[in-house]
C-alpha cells in the first residue's frame, strides 16, 4: 500500500519506533480512527512485512484511511544522532520526516529516539522564516488545567531571542491544544523581582515586555508557581526545560509508588484505600500522560509530534489527534506571522 490522494493531510507514523512494538502503533491508529470521524488517514512507515499482517489482524485492509509506506531500516534509542540520520537513510523516522518535507504527509508522528527525530526535524525540514531554533513543548497538569513547557530539551543552549520565539510558539499551540483563547506567559527564573536571574532571563525579560501585543506576558515565574493556576505557557531554555520535565514526571512517580506503599502497610489503611478508591482513580487520570500523547517540536517548516517511546495505544491516539488538529488550522501560518512582527520589534530596539 502507499500514498492516497489528499496526501499533505495524511499524518505520517514511524511504525518501529515504539517501545512497545509495531504492534501498539496499528492498534492506536484503529482507535484514533474509530474515535476521531474527522482524522487525517494515517500512513504507517515501517518495514511492511510486519506491518502488513498486523493492519490485517486489526481489521484495517483495505481501510482507505490507512496506508504502509516501506521502510527497511529502525532507529534505535542507542544509536548517535547525526550518525543515525547519516547512515540509516531508510529508517522509518526518517522517511516519515522525509514524507512530511516532499508534501505526501501533513505531520509526522514518532515515539523514537528524541535527539534523532529532533536533529532529522531541523536537518530535513528546516526551521519556519525568523526563527533559528525549534522547541519541544509538552503539556504537563496543574492546578485547574494544564500548561505548556516550551522549550523541553531540543535547543538546550538558548539566547534571549529563542525564548522570546518560544513564547510565540508555545501562546499559538496552547490556544489549539488547551483552548485558551490568551494564553498567561511566564518565564521561569529564580525569583520574580527585577534584577533576579542570569543575563540572559534579564535581556529575555525586557523583550517579552516589548512584544505585549503578540501574547499575555505576565512576567517571571519561579518553580513553584508553574503548579499553580497562574500561567498556561512556561518558557525556559531547554537546559533548564529537560530538567524539569524529568525532574516532575519522577517526583509523580515517587509520590504515586510510595502512596501505594503506605496504603498497603496495615489493614486499616487498605480499608481505607478501598473507600477512597474512587478519588485515587479521578487523580491517576488527572495526571496520567496518556491524555496529551506527545510533545510536538514546534518552529519546523512542517509538523513534527514526539511521543513519549513507552507511550501505549491511548496515548498515540491522541498524538496522531494532535497531529491532525496541526494540519488542519495550519499552525505554522500564523506563528511566522507573529514571528516577523516579533523579531521587527527586536530589531528596532537594537537598532
Amino acid at each position: 500500500m502507499g500514498t492516497s490522494n489528499g496526501a499533505k493531510s495524511r499524518i505520517a507514523v514511524d511504525a518501529m519506533g515504539s517501545d512497545l512494538g509495531p504492534a501498539e502503533i496499528v492498534a492506536a491508529a484503529k482507535l484514533a480512527l474509530g474515535e476521531f470521524r474527522d482524522l487525517s488517514p494515517i500512513t504507517l512507515v515501517g518495514n511492511e512485512a510486519v506491518l502488513k499482517p498486523l493492519v490485517a489482524e486489526a481489521g484495517l485492509s483495505g481501510n482507505e484511511n490507512v496506508s504502509i509506506f516501506h521502510a527497511s531500516e529502525v532507529i534505535t534509542m542507542d544509536d548517535k544522532p547525526l550518525m543515525a540520520i547519516k547512515r540509516k537513510k531508510d529508517a522509518s523516522m526518517i522517511r516519515a520526516i522525509e514524507l512530511v518535507k516532499a508534501g505526501e504527509a501533513g505531520a509526522a508522528v514518532s515515539c523514537g529516539n528524541t535527539g534523532c527525530l529532533v536533529g532529522a526535524g531541523i536537518l530535513k525540514l528546516r526551521t519556519l522564516d525568523g526563527i533559528d531554533r525549534a522547541a519541544l513543548a509538552p503539556v504537563i497538569p496543574r492546578a485547574n488545567g494544564h500548561f505548556i513547557l516550551i522549550d523541553a530539551g531540543a535547543n538546550p543552549e538558548a539566547k534571549p531571542d529563542h525564548l522570546v520565539h518560544n513564547a510565540i510558539l508555545g501562546t499559538h499551540f496552547c490556544r489549539m491544544e488547551l483552548g485558551v483563547e490568551k494564553p498567561r506567559v511566564g518565564l521561569l527564573t529564580i525569583g520574580t523581582e527585577e534584577g533576579k536571574g542570569n543575563a540572559l532571563i534579564a535581556e529575555t525579560h525586557e523583550s517579552l515586555k516589548r512584544i505585549g501585543d503578540l501574547i499575555n506576558y505576565v512576567g517571571p515565574v519561579e518553580g513553584f508557581q508553574v503548579f499553580c493556576d497562574e500561567v498556561d505557557v512556561v518558557v525556559c531554555d531547554g537546559f533548564v526545560g529537560n530538567i524539569c520535565l524529568k525532574s516532575w514526571e519522577s517526583l509523580a512517580k515517587f509520590f504515586s509508588n510510595e502512596l501505594k506503599s503506605q496504603l498497603k502497610a496495615n489493614p486499616v489503611r487498605m480499608a481505607g484505600a478501598v473507600l477512597a478508591k474512587g478519588a485515587f482513580n479521578a487523580l491517576r487520570n488527572r495526571i496520567k500522560p496518556e491524555r496529551y500523547g506527545g510533545a510536538p517540536l514546534l518552529g519546523l517548516r512542517g509538523n513534527l509530534i514526539k511521543a513519549h517511546g513507552s507511550a501505549n495505544r491511548q496515548a498515540l491516539k491522541n498524538a496522531f489527534h494532535d497531529a491532525s488538529e496541526m494540519i488542519k488550522i495550519d499552525l505554522n501560518h500564523r506563528i511566522e506571522a507573529d514571528i516577523a512582527r516579533a523579531n521587527e520589534a527586536i530589531q528596532r530596539v537594537v537598532v
